[in-house]
């Protein structure tokens, strides 16, 4: 592996680490050289049913034998049922699918400004977003982020989105008045970001400043969407609908699936023409994102996430007191932990990895912990054990070091 940057004809656009996936197996993934690793990290919250989970397993088996493409030209009835459950289980009338979560966001944005224009007010297109956020790696959603580290390299920024200070009230307010304003586009926790949660009563001030000016809000739950933070889609927790919002990762277990999902009125806009995708909803997505539900939905489930998630995170305020040089917070809702360090998140993440355990670096020095929504109570314990174990580790070599 030393040399893999030399023989490799990929993009080099990943630093990847050592580890040579071969199978994976519930909360477990397998090496090809044998090591097993606890897989805190779910494919950054991708695989919310673990790997190779047999209802998805026989789902797309059952779909690959019968059809897989034949695009948006025609009746797709996978489309329909899926449509109308994840309908039926949020605040949405109508669904777009998609691939992924940049593209989910790419058809809200143009949702909310086609919303607009229809309603005799194409000057207003732009986009009110926040620092920190994350919304993609395209060029409308790298813009939408804002961050300087995704833009630099590519151009003019794209035009139409303001980023605020993260929890500036004023400044929000004062922007959201503007007349050229057509949204306000949110992660209700950062995910990329640090885990930063935007707090309940700050949704709820959202959709007040939506309505008294006329815009639409516009959820990013790519991330914290379907079960991660113990309810189907976070914003449930607020009791502050959108009028769009983008889904993925969780919602294909896996597989690549993305949905934009809007109120009757947001999607108005949205005619014939308007909007198009060429694998976008194809059968063997529309199986397994059905089959998802078919678990995530199923009675009792979130209720054993909110258990389980609440014996994470009791079990993570250990190490505040543990070993508090290495550990300075505990953040996040539901299955979406994160760790904010006092030492590099990325040496954290490596001493767990060399625990069998893995993680995902975010911002503000956080370690992200995105355990599949399956998990046990006894894979969480033994998960923080080797948590704690790294932890130990780095303070040991802390404790030497000022020695």
């Amino acid at each position: 592996m030393a040399n893999a940057t030399e023989t490799s004809h990929l993009y080099q656009t990943y630093a990847r680490n050592d580890i040579e996936v071969e199978r994976g197996e519930g909360v477990w993934l397998v090496a090809r050289d044998g090591r097993r690793f606890l897989d805190f990290s779910a494919g950054i919250a991708v695989n919310a049913l673990g790997h190779a989970h047999p209802h998805l397993v026989e789902a797309l088996k059952r779909q690959a034998e019968t059809l897989w493409h034949v695009s948006n030209l025609f009746q797709v009835p996978g489309q329909e049922k899926l449509s109308a459950r994840l309908c039926e289980a949020s605040f949405a009338d109508r669904v777009f699918f998609t691939n992924s979560g940049a593209e989910a966001l790419e058809c809200a944005i143009k949702t909310a400004r086609r919303y607009h224009h229809v309603n005799g007010a194409p000057e207003r297109f732009r986009i009110l977003t926040f620092e920190g956020a994350f919304h993609g790696r395209t060029l409308a959603t790298i813009a939408a982020g804002g961050q300087k580290k995704y833009l630099e390299g590519f151009g003019p920024k794209v035009e139409g989105f303001d980023q605020l200070p993260f929890g500036d009230h004023e400044a929000l307010k004062a922007a959201a008045a503007q007349a050229d304003v057509a949204a306000i586009l949110v992660e209700p926790i950062q995910g990329e970001g640090g885990i930063r949660s935007v707090p309940a009563q700050c949704l709820r001030g959202l959709r007040e400043l939506c309505d008294a000016n006329g815009l639409l809000l516009i959820y990013d739950e790519v991330q914290t969407g379907v079960g991660r933070t113990g309810t189907f889609y976070a914003y449930e927790q607020s009791g502050a609908a959108p009028d769009l919002l983008a889904s993925a990762k969780g919602l294909g277990g896996g597989f690549p699936l993305g949905a934009c999902l809007a109120t009757e009125e947001a999607a108005k806009g949205m005619t014939a023409g308007t909007h198009g995708t060429t694998y976008g909803g194809n059968p063997l997505a529309m199986a397994v994102g059905n089959a998802v539900l078919d678990v995530v939905l199923a009675e009792g489930f979130l209720e054993g996430v909110r258990e389980r998630a609440l014996q994470f995170k009791q079990a993570l305020g250990g190490l505040l007191d543990r070993y508090p040089d290495i550990v300075e917070d505990v953040r996040g809702e539901g299955l979406l932990v994160g760790l904010k360090m006092r030492v590099a998140n990325t040496d954290f993440v490596a001493a767990m990895r060399a625990e069998g355990i893995l993680g995902v670096p975010a911002g503000d020095n956080v370690v992200r912990l995105l355990p599949p929504l399956v998990v046990t109570a006894e894979e969480i314990r033994e998960g923080v054990r080797r948590i704690e174990a790294a932890a130990a580790a780095l303070s040991f070599g802390q404790t030497r070091k000022s020695a």
